[in-house]
C-alpha cells in the first residue's frame, strides 16, 4: 500500500486491533449503511462471486472477513458443500452474523468463528474454495495474509476476491474522488456511532493495490491464473486465482 492507513489516527494500538474494535463499534448498522453508501452495488457484485463459486461445485467453502455473513449465508442458500465457514475479527459482526441464520434450515450448515486471517486456525489445503468480501484491505499484512490463505486452500481450488477500487477514466475517477472524500464521510457521521469508520474505509479503498497491482502482489505470493474484473466503472473488482 502507499501508506498505511489506520481506524484510529492516535491510536497507540495496531492496525489489526483497530479494525476489530471499529466493526464491533458500526456493526449494528453495517447492513444497512452498506446499502446505502454503494447504492445497492453491493449485492449485484456478490452475486457475481456467488455465480462463481456456484460454478465450481465446492464442497468446503471458507469465507474471510465475512463480517455480518451476507455471502456465506448466500453459499449456504444455493451451493450443496458439506462445510461452510464464515471467518472474522469482530465478535460484533460474528453476532449479526449468527442472529441472521439462528433458528433457521441454515443454522447448521453455516459455521461462524472468530479468526486473524493471518494466522488461519486450518489445516493446510482444507478448503476447495476461499473468498473475502470488502475485507482485504483491512489485513495488516497484506502478504502474510494472502500466503495463508494460499496455504489453506485446495490444489487446483478457487480464490476470489470482491474488494473496492478506484476508477481510472474520466469522470469515473473524478466522481469516486468526489463521492468517497465528500458524501461519504457524511454518511457515516449521520449514521454510524463511530465517527471516524467511514472516513477510513474511504481511505483505506484510496491507497489499497488494486487491478493488475494486486494481480502482481497474488502472483508474487504464488497464485496462478490471476484475472481481475472491474465492475461498475471500476468503484469495486472482482478478483480470481487459483493454486
Amino acid at each position: 500500500m502507499k501508506k498505511k492507513i489506520t481506524p484510529y489516527k492516535h491510536s497507540e494500538a495496531g492496525k489489526k486491533q483497530q479494525v476489530e474494535e471499529m466493526f464491533d463499534t458500526i456493526s449494528g448498522n453495517y447492513d444497512g449503511l452498506n446499502r446505502v453508501i454503494s447504492l445497492g452495488s453491493d449485492l449485484k457484485w456478490r452475486r457475481r462471486v456467488l455465480k462463481l463459486v456456484k460454478s465450481k461445485n465446492p464442497d468446503s467453502i471458507l469465507d474471510i472477513a465475512t463480517g455480518t455473513g451476507d455471502l456465506a449465508i448466500k453459499f449456504a442458500e444455493n451451493i450443496n458443500a458439506t462445510r461452510i465457514v464464515g471467518l472474522d475479527l469482530s465478535e460484533g459482526m460474528l453476532s449479526m452474523a449468527q442472529k441472521k441464520v439462528n433458528g433457521t434450515r441454515l443454522e447448521n450448515k453455516v459455521k461462524f468463528i472468530k479468526g486473524d486471517s493471518e494466522s488461519l486456525p486450518f489445516e493446510d489445503e482444507s478448503f476447495d474454495v476461499i473468498t473475502v468480501s470488502f475485507g482485504i484491505r483491512n489485513f495488516e499484512n497484506l502478504e502474510k495474509g494472502l500466503s495463508e490463505i494460499r496455504r489453506v486452500l485446495k490444489t487446483g481450488g478457487l480464490f476470489v476476491i470482491l474488494e473496492t477500487s478506484v476508477p481510472q477514466k474520466f469522470p469515473f475517477r473524478q466522481g469516486y474522488f468526489m463521492y468517497t472524500k465528500g458524501i461519504l464521510p457524511i454518511i457515516g457521521r449521520l449514521f454510524s456511532r463511530d465517527k471516524v469508520a467511514y472516513r477510513y474505509l474511504s481511505e483505506s479503498a484510496s491507497v489499497f493495490p488494486h487491478g493488475k497491482t494486486l494481480n502482481n502482489i497474488l502472483s508474487k505470493i504464488g497464485f496462478i491464473d490471476i484475472e481481475n474484473r472491474p465492475q461498475t466503472f471500476g468503484v469495486a473488482t472482482i478478483y480470481i486465482a487459483s493454486k
